[in-house]
């Protein structure tokens, strides 16, 4: 039996605090001095960033600076790249997230991934959770139907697809599709989850549920949220990190406490970004 079926489950939806109660300094993922290079290629270079548990950290910044490939590398996403190069530190806890005998298969259980387009399996609603929870070693059909129903009740999908599993995903709305693919990766219990533009390919209506259930989130995963969108990055995130792109490669500019970081930013082009004026 795999130690996932072994896991104690987490308890759902503990009542939470504001973002001061959740959010205290808690580095869980520490990045040092990391730099990625794809060939000869620069994505970044030299970020150094404490991901703090419990909150919700959002990386901002114009296109082509390296967000993406930063959360690439917490997941080892990048690894799918032949190319890739991963130079410095990266630790999630006492985990060295660059040892070359890394479990990645139990990486990904830990740090669940959402990315910009909903892209749920072409299964039906009930396969698209039980997949995963059965690849990652649940054996217990009628634990892992208490588990997929609890994901989906999670994302608040439970009441508009429960009279429909056995339908095919596919056939969800594109908000829906999201919250399913959002419900698959809780459904492991991840301690960190990395959403990569989570709404960007939704409606306002449907990127709004998805907020709410980002807020509801906070003190329960830690989460890490590419975002484009600023007025989303101060609504929901209690950290911020600028990323730009400086010569040939996207650097850290500045990262700070979500308020800090829109209201007395230290760096000049932060302030210019957060302000309309650059990028």
């Amino acid at each position: 039996m795999s130690d996932f079926a072994e896991r104690p489950r987490l308890e759902r939806w503990l009542p939470l605090g504001d973002r001061a109660d959740c959010c205290e300094p808690d580095p869980l993922i520490r990045a040092r001095a990391l730099t990625l290079r794809y060939g000869a290629e620069l994505a970044f270079e030299d970020v150094t960033l404490d991901v703090h548990r419990g909150c919700v950290t959002a990386l901002v910044g114009p296109s082509g600076c390296g967000k993406t490939s930063f959360l690439g590398c917490i997941n080892r996403l990048v690894d799918l790249t032949p190319s890739a190069r991963v130079s410095g530190g990266l630790a999630l806890g006492e985990v060295d997230l660059l040892a070359p005998g890394l479990d990645v298969t139990a990486l990904r259980r830990r740090v669940g991934m959402v990315f910009q387009r909903p892209n749920p399996f072409p299964l039906s609603i009930r396969r698209n959770l039980d997949l995963p929870l059965r690849e990652h070693g649940m054996r217990s059909r009628s634990e892992r139907a208490d588990v997929a129903e609890q994901a989906l009740r999670d994302v608040g999908l439970w009441d508009e697809v429960c009279d429909r599993l056995d339908s095919p995903a596919m056939a969800l709305s594109g908000g829906q599709q999201q919250r399913l693919c959002i419900a698959r990766a809780l459904a492991l219990d991840p301690e960190v989850l990395l959403m990569d533009e989570p709404c960007s390919a939704l409606d306002p209506l449907a990127g709004e549920i998805i907020e709410d259930l980002i807020a509801r989130l906070r003190g329960r995963v830690t989460l890490l949220i590419v975002t484009h969108n600023l007025a989303q990055a101060r609504r929901v995130a209690d950290w911020a990190a600028l990323f730009w792109r400086q010569g040939e490669a996207g650097q850290l500019i500045e990262f700070g406490a979500v308020q800090q970081i829109f209201d007395a930013p230290e760096q000049e082009l932060t302030a210019a970004y957060v302000r309309g004026r650059r990028g």
